[in-house]
């Protein structure tokens, strides 16, 4: 995981729920909370584009429900603003969900909708089998 410079707004707080947009069999995820995200006291932990979250699968397959995954934000809804002064805005809101914390590499094989490029730089296994990076 390589790290990033963060220049936008992290718009996804605790207790959001996020789609997920690969084929792992999870439809939903709750964020429980965002890896490295430093705050001051009963101030909500918020997540952004490139963020691993750990989440609360709240829609999926039966056998992937209720269950605590690894996560990675891939687009969120809020407007941020890339180092060259570029803003960007997704749709939707979404997350590809991973299969370890130590090698970062996705459950699924596809993921639906385009992904932001912060994400590709991070997370260069999810970027392989995104099909449009923005």
């Amino acid at each position: 995981m390589k790290a990033i410079r963060r220049n936008g707004s992290r718009g996804l707080p605790i207790g959001a729920t996020i789609d997920v947009v690969d084929n792992s069999g999870a439809r939903a995820v709750k964020i429980i909370s965002v890896k490295g995200y430093k705050t001051v006291k009963r101030m909500l932990e918020c997540g952004g584009v490139g963020d691993l979250i750990t989440g609360n699968v709240t829609k999926g397959k039966p056998e992937m429900k209720h269950t605590v995954v690894k996560a990675v934000i891939v687009r969120q809804k809020q407007e941020f603003k890339r180092p060259d002064g570029t803003t960007i805005k997704f749709e939707s809101n979404g997350a590809v969900v991973l299969k370890d914390e130590k090698s970062f590499a996705p459950k699924g094989t596809i993921i639906k909708g385009a992904i932001a490029k912060e994400v590709g730089e991070r997370f260069p296994a999810v970027a392989r089998i995104a099909n449009i990076i923005v």
